[in-house]
């Protein structure tokens, strides 16, 4: 079995509270795995801290058995829409185009077939029609679309997106959802973090359950039980009966 991400006892904390403590899970190549928790979980610190994006007090991060900065070209990453600028003045089209700059390296400029390329992004995701509006101009799931074609212009073995479906539209969502599984099927790896446990079991076939600490990571009819969801948000979830099948 090959894995995408293997995390071997990952801490991280903030201004001396633990965020993460003890976290040891690998996702396996060619799946689609969400990773879910309450509030405060650390869902979007065990996202970054892999990615280099902040500080890990210990822990080894490891992408198809390799350090991150060996393979990080091979590595997309769509952060959280509130971690944006969206006044920066920048075309759709450009944006889509800086997926392609891993590959190219520092000093290489994109080429007509790379702009050919961002725009053949852009298609699969539905905005081609907005290729010059600007960024900012943009609704909150044409956005996110937009930033979906910047990591497919990107081509990676590796997808990561941090909650990718807050605040946007359904048409937008549904889209989105729908590439994603279709990568996957091409067996490239997703990892998301999210929010709606009632979609779980419809979008991914793996999670990820965090409560600062690992709760449990397995196939997502074994976490969408009762028994398992209590140890990490401690309140009753009536609707692990249909989401979880035989829960």
């Amino acid at each position: 079995m090959s894995y995408a991400l293997t995390i071997d006892r990952l801490y991280v904390s903030y201004h001396g509270q633990d965020a993460l403590e003890n976290v040891s899970l690998s996702i396996q190549e060619g799946t689609m795995t969400g990773i879910i928790g309450p509030n405060g979980a650390g869902k979007s610190t065990l996202l970054k801290a892999c990615l280099d994006l902040i500080e890990k007090d210990q822990g080894d991060i490891r992408f198809f058995e390799q350090p991150f900065k060996q393979v990080r070209k091979q590595i997309a990453y769509v952060p959280q829409r509130n971690d944006l600028d969206w006044t920066f003045p920048i075309h759709v089209l450009d944006t889509v185009l800086l997926g392609t700059y891993p590959k190219l390296g520092l000093i290489k400029r994109p080429k007509k077939e790379d702009r050919a390329y961002a725009y053949h992004c852009l298609e699969k995701v539905g905005m081609q029609d907005f290729a010059k509006r600007q960024i900012g101009e943009l609704s909150g799931g044409q956005q996110q679309r937009v930033f979906l074609a910047r990591a497919l212009a990107q081509n990676a073995q590796l997808f990561c997106l941090d909650e990718p479906f807050v605040g946007i539209d359904m048409a937008s969502e549904e889209t989105m959802i729908r590439i994603l599984k279709e990568l996957r099927d091409e067996g490239k790896t997703i990892l998301v973090v999210h929010h709606d446990l009632s979609k779980a079991d419809d979008y991914f076939s793996h999670l990820v359950l965090l409560n600062k600490k690992l709760v449990k990571a397995g196939p997502v009819h074994d976490i969408l039980r009762p028994e398992v969801m209590l140890q990490a948000y401690e309140t009753q979830l009536p609707f692990l009966k249909s989401a979880g099948g035989d829960a």
